[in-house]
């Protein structure tokens, strides 16, 4: 009642002529007071929009660094603003994103790593478990007859080979996955290279009731860049993973060349038993096998297909496969086509 009282008589005061005297003390003063009360709710309202446009979202950054330092990676800080400190919030998410993937892959690598160290040690142990037990017997004398004698000698020795192979295969893809390996790149013509290395499959093959043979148009061009060592290793690697697993008596071995705009890519099709769809996407991880009872006289070493993944993305390339159960593997890759 009395603020209206005294609005009255100062807007009596102002629409009716100057303000003199008593009047003009009066206005000076509900002047002063509407300034005040004026500055107070700028005031006010400044910093309501102040801490709704900048202090929260500082607010909610600052939370966020002190969650991630703290090791939580999932607080978003996601935003919709098109400021700048919608930017800031967003590029803050994309970091955390970021070291939530690399949190995510490191925690992937040390599993990985376990299980590698897992895997050595299962595929070392078997082996050595296997020469003792036939030297405990030579010793004993059980092999108590040349015949004997001769084949566990047989045995540890074959025994040891396959741990060579397997202390050389180790090697090699733990040179490839640090990155130590070196590559000798030279021009390579893919036609004339497994047209010399189906003349040889074949010829072995006969002895086992198998086939060889190499598709591709002769017009095209089959010239890489590659290490011709290396590409013999993936070769080999990937024929002899189809040739343990063949279960057909007529073997069947498809080599076939694709000439694209700037790849060449390679299918190396076998007519054996084939894998599983939910295997496929793992059967280029190390130590992975399709036999579940890591039987080494089918599994092998499990390294095989990783060593052929590594040497192929290490010449800029790809590598996949496709199969159908009971009918066969394709495994492709890709080299880089010289243009």
């Amino acid at each position: 009642m009395v603020t209206e009282i005294v609005l009255g008589y100062f807007l009596f005061v102002v629409f009716n002529g100057d303000p003199q005297g008593e009047d003009l003390k009066v206005f000076v003063q509900f002047r002063f007071i509407a300034i005040a009360l004026i500055l107070i709710l700028t005031n006010g309202l400044l910093t309501y929009f102040m801490s709704r446009s900048i202090i929260k979202p500082i607010s909610k950054l600052s939370t966020a660094a002190k969650k991630i330092s703290e090791g939580n990676l999932e607080y978003s800080v996601q935003s919709d603003k098109k400021d700048e400190l919608g930017d800031l919030a967003n590029t803050f998410e994309q970091m955390r994103l970021k070291l939530k993937e690399a949190d995510r892959e490191q925690k992937q690598y040390e599993q990985n790593r376990q299980e590698l160290i897992a895997s050595i040690s299962h595929d070392l142990k078997t082996p050595l478990t296997s020469i003792k037990g036939y030297v405990k017997g030579i010793q004993d004398g059980v092999a108590n007859t040349p015949e004997k004698l001769d084949r566990y000698m047989g045995t540890i020795y074959r025994t040891a080979n396959d741990m060579d192979v397997l202390i050389d295969e180790l090697f090699l893809y733990s040179k490839l996955d640090l990155k130590r390996e070196t590559f000798q790149f030279e021009q390579v013509d893919l036609y004339a290279f497994f047209a010399d290395f189906i003349d040889e499959l074949a010829f072995n093959l006969e002895k086992r009731q198998g086939t060889a043979a190499l598709s591709a148009n002769k017009e095209n061009s089959y010239v890489v860049t590659a290490d011709r060592e290396k590409l013999r290793r993936v070769v080999m690697n990937i024929i002899q993973n189809s040739l343990k697993y063949m279960d057909k008596e007529q073997k069947e071995i498809q080599v076939n060349l694709t000439s694209e705009s700037d790849r060449i890519v390679v299918e190396m099709k076998d007519n054996g038993k084939g894998i599983r769809e939910e295997d496929i996407p793992y059967i280029f991880q190390s130590f992975y096998r399709t036999d579940t009872s890591r039987n080494s006289a089918t599994g092998g070493s499990g390294l095989g297909l990783s060593i052929v993944k590594k040497i192929i993305q290490e010449h800029g390339g790809v590598v996949w496969a496709e199969s159908e159960p009971d009918k066969g593997t394709s495994i492709y890759f890709t080299l880089k086509k010289v243009m």
